[in-house]
């Protein structure tokens, strides 16, 4: 049964090609907003928390601060209203879920960029 799931989803699920990112990297999305008939692009910049899942329920977690209040935004890889993916920085964490990177303030909440 496994491998029938696997099989239809390689098949018919359309796959976009995105750049390769991980946990601690700075990333940017762009998506479209649909409002009634008109159509816009927005994007959302932010530190990735994590990526879970395989396939086509993979999704990965971004969060950002405005002002002072920490927002996350959790997006399907495969969501049809992803546009693009551009990654800003990468970063070095030595964990796949950096979950304790919301209770970080001021420069602890620093991630270290690594230079490819």
């Amino acid at each position: 049964m496994e491998s029938l799931v696997k099989f239809i989803q390689d098949e018919f699920v359309t796959r976009k090609d995105f750049p390769e990112f991980g946990a601690g990297d700075t990333i940017t999305v762009y998506y479209e907003i649909r409002e009634g008939d008109k159509v816009r692009t927005q994007f959302f910049r932010g530190v990735v928390i994590q990526r879970k899942g395989t396939g086509s329920s993979e999704t990965f977690t971004i969060r950002k601060m405005s002002g002072s209040i920490g927002v996350e935004r959790i997006f399907p890889v495969n969501l049809p209203a992803l546009q693009k993916i551009e990654v800003n920085k990468r970063g070095k964490v030595r964990r796949a879920r950096i979950y304790y990177f919301r209770g970080l303030t001021g420069k602890k909440a620093r991630i270290k960029e690594v230079r490819r």
